[in-house]
């Protein structure tokens, strides 16, 4: 690995949603699919989910025994898993994120309100856009007015009926808390 691989030079525990982007070359890992960036994005979620990762020297001899039999003496990166592992259907949502169909676009006082709360749901009232071709029940990213992703979700009706109801007040959940992981 690289100087800025975290699993190349020493045993790092990473806790959930710790930020390892001041460890990681964004140089050397935009190259190709599978970068040190997306491994550790990949490995935060998964932990945030409440499974353990480890992101070792797979062309180290002998690495997965060793992990097993000695762990701590073996040069890695454990993410450590949540203590309190997300539903399955959440997990599922977070695992899917690359088949979401569309985008929901919202404003500053849904993005605060996702933020504060786990129980949060996404309300037609504070959606200002609504992108794609989705169908009921199809996944969505939700992203906030400066254009991040703050979560993903399933969505409870088709996408012309999410633009049909764009800021409007006293609907059912264009998005319910149940199913939505924020990230």
């Amino acid at each position: 690995g690289s100087p800025a691989d975290p699993a190349s030079q020493v045993i790092r525990r990473v806790k959930p949603s710790e930020d390892l982007s001041q460890y990681i070359d964004p140089v050397r890992s935009s190259r190709g699919r599978g970068g040190m960036a997306t491994k550790s994005r990949v490995s935060s979620r998964a932990a945030a989910e409440g499974i353990e990762v480890i992101i070792a020297n797979g062309r180290r001899d002998g690495i997965l025994t060793d992990l097993v039999l000695t762990g701590e003496e073996v040069p890695c990166t454990r993410f450590e898993p949540a203590p309190r592992a997300a539903s399955g259907v959440k997990k599922w949502i977070a695992s899917s994120e690359g088949f979401a169909k569309g985008i929901l676009h919202i404003d500053q006082g849904a993005a605060a309100a996702v933020r504060a709360s786990k129980a949060a749901s996404i309300l037609a009232v504070g959606v200002t856009a609504v992108e794609g071709d989705f169908e009921r029940d199809d996944l969505v990213r939700i992203l906030s007015p400066d254009g991040a992703q703050l979560a993903v979700g399933r969505i409870s009706c088709d996408s012309a009926t999410a633009r049909r109801n764009i800021g409007r007040k006293g609907l059912k959940p264009l998005v319910h808390c149940d199913y939505l992981y924020l990230e």
